[in-house]
């Protein structure tokens, strides 16, 4: 499988995607994991589609949404994440959080369909290529965050998010000992009415856009 392939939690094992007891069928497995691509590639190309110009103010905008939300917790140990595929570019408020005193962790890939680990990164810190040649720091004890900010593909009506398809987040936040807050964030195209959750996927505590904080819609 490809990093775009819609892995659960675990390895793939039918077995085990059960929801209130029932199996989740190959077929279903199958149309949501396609629709997702779909999806996904749609909304890659509303992201390369950005001028530079409109990237900019976007992600200026998303920071100054995201920063009060940040302020409002009172939380030390912030994972965030190194920009690929053109998501917005949150190195600033990862300088900022750390001059502020706070930790700024991020995600690092050990091995394959395993779960993430967080090493510290401040400025000026060695990195390193790690798996898909995204920089990590090279070093430092692995920490658990209490706040996860994850950057957004497309998200739901309910906060179920659609990542890059590597079920790295899901299968991270099942694993800890303790679930932080999760922050997805992303620019305002990103919204979808339904990604079709399956029974692994967690929806984020919170969602931040450029044009502002999301509420879950009820009854849908």
């Amino acid at each position: 499988m490809s990093q775009d392939d819609d892995l659960p939690g675990d390895p793939v094992c039918y077995a085990d995607m059960l929801v209130g007891g029932f199996v989740v069928d190959q077929e279903t497995f199958r149309d949501v994991s396609r629709f997702r691509k779909s999806e996904r590639s749609r909304l890659y190309e509303k992201r390369k589609g950005l001028t530079s110009t409109e990237r900019a103010a976007k992600t200026a905008a998303l920071i100054d949404q995201l920063r009060p939300v940040l302020e409002a917790v009172d939380y030390q140990r912030i994972s965030l994440y190194w920009p690929i595929r053109g998501e917005p570019d949150l190195r600033p408020l990862m300088t900022e959080l750390c001059n502020s005193g706070r930790t700024v962790l991020l995600p690092v890939v050990l091995e394959k369909q395993t779960p993430l680990v967080f090493r510290p990164w401040q400025p000026g810190c060695k990195m390193v290529r790690g798996l898909w040649n995204i920089p990590v720091p090279e070093e430092g004890p692995s920490q658990v965050p209490e706040v996860v900010i994850a950057p957004l593909v497309g998200v739901d009506a309910h906060f179920y998010r659609l990542g890059n398809g590597g079920g790295y987040y899901d299968r991270t936040l099942a694993s800890l000992p303790a679930k932080p807050l999760t922050i997805g964030i992303g620019f305002a195209f990103c919204c979808l009415n339904s990604i079709f959750p399956m029974p692994w996927d967690v929806p984020m505590d919170k969602v931040v856009l450029d044009t502002g904080p999301l509420e879950v819609e009820q009854g849908k």
